[in-house]
């Protein structure tokens, strides 16, 4: 690589960094768009292809989206659990990895997610209240099977969003959404709802049930147990042989 092929990058990575950090600080809000071209170029003293190439790798990470035509711009994305997902989803399509490989690191994090829930102070006024909101709206969306997955999806993306864990909500929730992803688009093309009768979609919410309550008690073992024993048959259905594709969260977020 030449010498002004190096400063070149430097000089991109550079400002990069410099627009990354007021991302991650939140000093860039989310939704928001970045100054003019002219006007980013007055305070960072670089050539235009080294600003523009500064702007593709901020793209590249999700931090940037693009947006062309009149009312266009680059539109800044504060990391979230669902560019995690994509990202994710990036690494894993590539490799071929199946969607049940997913599916066996959930049984691993989410029972987890459920014992932090139960082991919360404030459960009672921060996790169980929204837990009991989002089972009611899966019991009342129980006869529609595509309803059915999509608000039982949410509880199961609660369970980790309310652990209290940070990494755990990021990491663990990038999980969730992906396999959200896979398994609401299963929802959507499955020709025969009768796939998953009435009767065991009104199982699978008792399971749900049974996991708040041990929340609500603070039993974390009994929390942890029965999220476990519930993943194994709660995924069955979505296809779990297919192979991991990030176009599913993209799809979905859109």
């Amino acid at each position: 690589m030449s010498e002004p092929t190096v400063q070149f990058r430097r000089l991109a990575e550079q400002v990069a960094d410099q627009l990354r950090r007021r991302i991650l600080l939140g000093e860039l809000a989310d939704g928001s768009i970045l100054p003019k071209e002219d006007e980013l170029l007055l305070e960072f003293p670089v050539s235009k292809p080294s600003l523009r190439e500064a702007m593709r790798i901020l793209e590249a990470e999700g931090l940037l989206r693009v947006r062309r035509g009149k009312l266009g711009g680059a539109v800044v994305r504060r990391p979230d659990a669902a560019n995690v997902a994509y990202t994710i989803g990036l690494v894993l399509g590539s490799q071929d990895v199946s969607l049940s490989d997913v599916g066996g690191a959930l049984r691993q994090v989410e029972p987890a997610c459920a014992a932090l829930c139960a082991q919360r102070a404030d459960r009672d006024s921060t996790v169980v209240p929204v837990l009991r909101q989002l089972h009611a709206e899966a019991v009342d969306a129980a006869d529609d099977l595509a309803r059915a997955i999509s608000a039982s999806r949410r509880y199961h993306e609660a369970l980790v969003a309310l652990c209290g864990n940070q990494t755990m909500i990021i990491l663990a929730g990038a999980l969730e959404t992906l396999w959200s992803a896979h398994e609401q688009g299963w929802s959507t093309r499955v020709g025969d709802p009768g796939v998953v009768p009435f009767e065991e979609r009104l199982a699978v919410l008792e399971e749900h049930r049974q996991v708040i309550d041990a929340i609500e008690a603070g039993d974390a073992r009994r929390a942890h147990d029965l999220a476990a024993a519930h993943l194994i048959t709660a995924q069955h259905y979505p296809g779990s042989d297919g192979v991991v594709d990030p176009a599913m969260v993209r799809n979905r977020d859109h």
